[in-house]
């Protein structure tokens, strides 16, 4: 029996004008909210693939908590990693490609992928920054605050900010009371208390898992580098850090600036460790979120264990001291 889910709908074929002519197919490419928030129009989503069917898929592992990363409706390296770590979890093959029967389990989430977000007085409110790239410029501010109400919005609802731009042309991102598309991200539901935390160098990720070993959570990652690798073995956390002041101490980073002192750089979401700080019992290392969201899976790292500061957000709020934290190859 087919798949009702997977049905495609190409069945707006060319009709007749009142003048003879053929009418305008509609773009099936078209990010609207009509063709995401519609199961029926989901097509198969791989490599290369862009558009509806793959901003869909994002948007519903991010509220399975198997995260993409940031979402911005194209095929990366880490939405095929979270579509194969989903499937391995509900005993599909892991092929990091969105089968049939991945999508079925993924549709039984039924509320809708992109909804309706007036943009609050508490979204323009600021205070915004201006953040320099040096570190000894960063010391001097206040706080390391969003540059804008367009990065506040995509940090909010986990979207990059090329991708808010692309649902809603012509909106003002810093107007109150406007009307704009978002990924309904907030449907997803809290994560419970977790056993145990896996750090995976050979997919980038970390994982939350239960007593039992099922996956509460996965998350892509970037971590380690040929200068300062991930220090693989068994630690354990010893607690959370949120809105942390960042101590630098550029004695610990190889490629830091010779002519730099440490320096406190001070909290907020653009603060280089984020809005959280997951502290190991190895000295010095710790998991933590980041200012460039776009960045994660892609890049290496000091050592540490970068999320999205949503990811990591999350994660903090499920574990507790004392949690193994498991790094491994």
């Amino acid at each position: 029996m087919k798949n009702p889910i997977l049905a495609l709908a190409l069945a707006c074929l060319c009709l007749p004008t009142a003048h003879g002519a053929p009418a305008k197919r509609a773009n099936p490419a078209a990010l609207t909210a009509e063709r995401v928030n519609n199961p029926a129009l989901m097509q198969p989503v791989g490599p290369k693939s862009a558009g509806p069917s793959v901003l869909r898929a994002q948007i519903l592992l991010d509220r399975a908590r198997f995260s993409p990363g940031e979402i911005d409706g194209a095929f990366g390296t880490n939405l095929e990693k979270a579509i194969a770590a989903y499937q391995r979890e509900n005993g599909f093959k892991a092929t990091g490609r969105m089968t049939p029967e991945t999508w079925q389990a993924l549709n039984q989430d039924t509320a809708e992928a992109l909804v309706t977000y007036v943009i609050s007085a508490a979204d323009v409110a600021g205070p915004f920054v201006e953040l320099p790239a040096d570190m000894m410029d960063k010391a001097k501010l206040a706080a390391m605050g969003y540059a804008s109400p367009l990065e506040a919005l995509g940090e909010k609802v986990h979207a990059s900010p090329a991708l808010l731009r692309r649902l809603n042309k012509g909106k003002d991102f810093g107007r109150e009371g406007e009307e704009i598309i978002v990924p309904n991200v907030d449907a997803a539901a809290a994560l419970p208390k977790g056993a145990k935390v896996v750090v995976d160098k050979s997919t980038s990720s970390v994982s939350l898992l239960d007593t039992s070993g099922k996956t509460l959570a996965y998350f892509p990652a970037s971590m380690g580098s040929t200068h300062d690798p991930l220090p693989l073995g068994t630690w354990k956390i010893l607690g959370v850090a949120r809105n942390p002041v960042f101590h630098y101490n550029p004695k610990l980073f190889w490629d830091a600036n010779p002519t730099h002192s440490a320096a406190k750089i001070p909290p907020g979401p653009n603060n280089p460790v984020g809005v959280v700080w997951i502290d190991l019992s190895k000295k010095n290392y710790g998991i933590h979120g980041t200012p460039e969201p776009s960045s994660i899976g892609k890049s290496q790292s000091h050592g540490c264990i970068r999320l999205t500061n949503w990811d990591a957000a999350a994660l903090a709020q499920a574990v507790a001291p004392g949690t193994p934290a498991v790094l491994k190859e």
